[in-house]
């Protein structure tokens, strides 16, 4: 059964609903030891003191705050507790926006999900404000204290509960001007765009989560394995960059292999369609021939003795 990591209550107004936060991912993919190189043993992250030369465990060790050069101030769970803060025990609701303002703004740049539990004593003022979110089309945007951190968040409707989010505050999204961007708007031809959008159209298709995997996960077990085997991992071919020369001739490609495959799933879908179909009804179906009149007879005679079992 999943585990709590946060107990607290939304607050919008005068209304209190107790809640309980729960991660809404986890993180997959293959996790790797650190060895040395030399023996192949695993290696040890220990704590070491530099004032005592000693190590120490990790029972010993503190959570303190720099103050001044080398002064430090040891701050205690119970300190982060007594922080005057409404948010550290409550999702603190600052106001309502439009849900498409929040997702065209700060709502892009999302650190976490959470779901939430309402307690029993709450259930009814939290379905009451997922409701009203719903038909309103509305976001909550709140905050909250997690990890010793006031976070910036957006408070969603989600299935049968509502979707906790925490957003980067302005300050720590990078600017764009960072980057090497042209300063001059880009020239495209209309043959060009006309084809960069049959390729789009001919990839437009509805989203369905169920249908993606983590390809890389499977990539890598498989040369992990053959290197547990003692053979030599295929390398994956370097893709190039498209040349502008060749850009229409890389577009007009890709169209024709988007309506290739699109073509190709469509025959796959059917045929399993119909094989499907062909496999219930043959199951339903006596079998024919010798051997199916024999097969016949037999069932029929095991079946009897059942039946009057049945009866009896």
């Amino acid at each position: 059964m999943a585990r709590s990591m946060w107990r607290g209550a939304i607050q919008f107004g005068l209304v209190t609903i107790p809640v309980k936060l729960y991660l809404a991912t986890e993180q997959g993919g293959i996790g790797f030891n650190m060895l040395h190189k030399t023996c192949l043993n695993r290696i040890q992250m220990k704590i070491w003191c530099p004032y005592h030369e000693e190590v120490i465990p990790r029972s010993e060790t503190v959570r303190g705050y720099e103050w001044s050069k080398d002064k430090y101030v040891v701050v205690t769970d119970e300190d982060l507790e007594s922080v005057p803060l409404k948010t550290v025990r409550a999702i603190e609701i600052e106001k309502f926006v439009d849900e498409e303002q929040a997702e065209e703004t700060a709502s892009r740049f999302v650190k976490q999900a959470y779901y939430l539990e309402p307690d029993e004593i709450g259930r009814k003022a939290f379905y009451l404000l997922k409701s009203v979110l719903a038909d309103a089309g509305k976001t909550a945007i709140c905050k909250i204290v997690l990890r010793d951190r006031e976070q910036l968040a957006a408070l969603n409707p989600f299935s049968e509960t509502m979707l906790l989010t925490t957003l980067h505050w302005p300050d720590e999204i990078r600017s764009l001007e960072e980057l090497n961007l042209p300063e001059q708007e880009i020239e495209i031809k209309p043959t060009e765009r006309k084809m960069a959008e049959q390729l789009v159209e001919s990839m437009t298709g509805e989203f369905d989560a169920t249908e993606y995997k983590d390809d890389y996960r499977e990539a890598l077990m498989g040369v992990i394995e053959a290197k547990v085997a003692g053979e030599e991992p295929t390398r994956a071919a370097k893709a190039e960059p498209t040349k502008i020369g060749d850009l229409m001739a890389a577009l007009e490609a890709s169209v024709a292999a988007a309506r290739e495959g699109r073509r190709a799933g469509g025959e796959t879908k059917a045929a399993a369609a119909e094989g499907g179909g062909r496999s219930k009804r043959s199951a339903k179906e006596p079998a024919r021939g010798k051997g199916g009149e024999q097969a016949g007879t037999r069932q029929a005679q095991e079946e009897k003795p059942a039946r009057r079992r049945k009866t009896a």
